[in-house]
């Protein structure tokens, strides 16, 4: 029954991200139809063609390397710089007739450098089945706007399907998080040794040192009345005074069944995180015990979805920043030189492990189970729609920057009464293109491999 589910778990992972990737190239798709653009191919995929099927003069299908997507626009690239189709035959381009008997404009190509024959091949590439009659379809054409909606398309629905599915688990089972009883705090567990925090959660060994908590006498179900002569009436208030009793002895008044009780011990300095927020270490007192708790829900709508993922957004930026050092961690994880952090970036092989382990996680209720593996698709669409939007070439936020940037000096030459500089020639940014294709490839190798060998531990 457990592999069972573990199986569902990761098939169903797997379906809703290729839905996703399909749902995101659709949003580059309708708009650029839309927009009067031909696009000559739709897929989910890469590599070998498993099935495809034409539909008017686009080409819908499968490939066999389910790990993104793509659409093909006809003209993304320019025929030069600043030249319009109609003034580059005889210089450099031709119309050609095809075996077909089709016609089909044709870009010689260039010897003059490693960059300047990469960009020539490449607009040979672009250009060299555009038709006579695509001339005033081509991508390049659109007014700078139109672009930006063709490319900021597909991100955006990523960002609409994660904003629909956190809604969804908002909205019913809400947001859950383990508050500390008010009042006096109860104890719930008290740690039997002192381990180190480096250590992190492992057994206590023979050569462990008692706990003050235990040399105190405490037991789970005390609820702790006082700390050296101070009436306590926090968990916060208590947790203060021992922290701050890093060298010195400690006196603790508690209640057992009704009786009061006092223990004697010595906090033991500790280095520990000075906050929960904050995991910078610092040597501070440490009693050993964990108060007692109650689930907390919050639920809310539109608003509080929207204010939820305002506060992800920054998190998801954050990890932007820190993606290639996180990224080397893993490397490092893989070769066993380190363990694998539990914040490490995942690939979609390890978001299928995880959802496996968490819909075979039999202990938890369904509903839990349910709203974890949806959040978990959530999460992903936001990370991806984000990381599309990173203004860097071939990521849509580079087409979408270069629209930008060419309505910025197209607007400034019509303010000033200059001449118009043309369409921005993307192309020129293609070895850029090349080398952050080449860094994110290496990268979600990386990640692929490090799922399979040293994966994250939910547990």
């Amino acid at each position: 029954m457990t592999a069972l589910l573990y199986t569902l778990g990761v098939v169903a992972f797997v379906v809703s991200i290729l839905v996703s990737i399909g749902l995101h190239e659709l949003g580059h798709l309708t708009p650029a139809k839309l927009f009067g653009c031909k696009v000559s191919q739709y897929f989910i995929g890469f590599g070998p063609t498993v099935w495809s099927k034409r539909i008017g003069e686009t080409e819908y299908g499968v490939k066999a390397v389910p790990l993104g997507g793509y659409v093909k626009i006809v003209g993304m690239l320019p025929p030069g710089a600043d030249q319009e189709l109609g003034d580059r035959l005889g210089n450099g381009e031709s119309i050609e007739t095809l075996p077909s008997g089709e016609t089909a404009v044709r870009v010689r190509k260039s010897n003059t450098g490693m960059f300047t024959q990469l960009i020539s091949d490449a607009r040979a590439a672009e250009w060299e089945l555009v038709q006579p009659e695509d001339v005033d379809r081509l991508f390049y054409r659109l007014p700078w706007w139109k672009k930006v909606v063709v490319m900021a398309g597909g991100p955006t629905v990523n960002v609409l399907i994660a904003f629909v599915l956190l809604l969804l688990v908002f909205s019913t089972y809400g947001v859950r998080s383990y508050e500390v009883d008010a009042g006096a705090p109860t104890v719930a567990s008290v740690s039997q040794c002192v381990i180190p925090y480096a250590d992190g959660d492992r057994a206590c060994t023979s050569s462990d040192p008692e706990s003050p908590a235990a040399e105190a006498g405490l037991e789970p179900g005390d609820t702790i009345t006082s700390f050296n002569g101070t009436a306590i009436t926090s968990w916060d208030q208590l947790r203060t005074l021992i922290r701050e009793n890093s060298a010195g002895d400690a006196v603790i008044g508690y209640e057992r069944d009704g009786k009061e009780y006092t223990g004697t011990t010595s906090t033991t300095v500790q280095a520990r995180p000075t906050s929960d927020s904050d995991e910078t270490l610092t040597q501070v007192g440490f009693l050993g015990v964990t108060p007692t708790t109650h689930l907390e829900v919050t639920t809310g709508g539109v608003l509080f979805t929207l204010g939820q993922m305002r506060v992800m957004a920054v998190d998801v930026a954050q990890a932007l920043v820190t993606l290639p050092v996180k990224v080397w961690g893993v490397a490092e994880a893989i070769v066993g030189a380190e363990d694998r952090a539990a914040d490490s970036p995942v690939s979609i092989v390890g978001g299928g492990r995880i959802a496996g382990e968490v819909s075979s996680e039999t202990s938890v209720p369904v509903v839990d189970r349910l709203a974890s593996l949806v959040t978990l698709v959530a999460l992903f669409n936001f990370f991806i729609g984000l990381f599309n939007f990173i203004p860097l070439l071939p990521l849509d936020g580079g087409h979408i920057a270069s629209a930008l940037w060419e309505g910025l000096r197209r607007g400034l030459a019509r303010l000033l009464k200059r001449p118009d500089p043309g369409y921005v020639d993307a192309a020129r940014l293609l070895p850029v293109a090349y080398v952050v294709g080449s860094v994110i490839l290496v990268m979600g190798l990386v990640l692929i491999v490090g799922d399979i060998v040293a994966p994250v531990q939910t547990s």
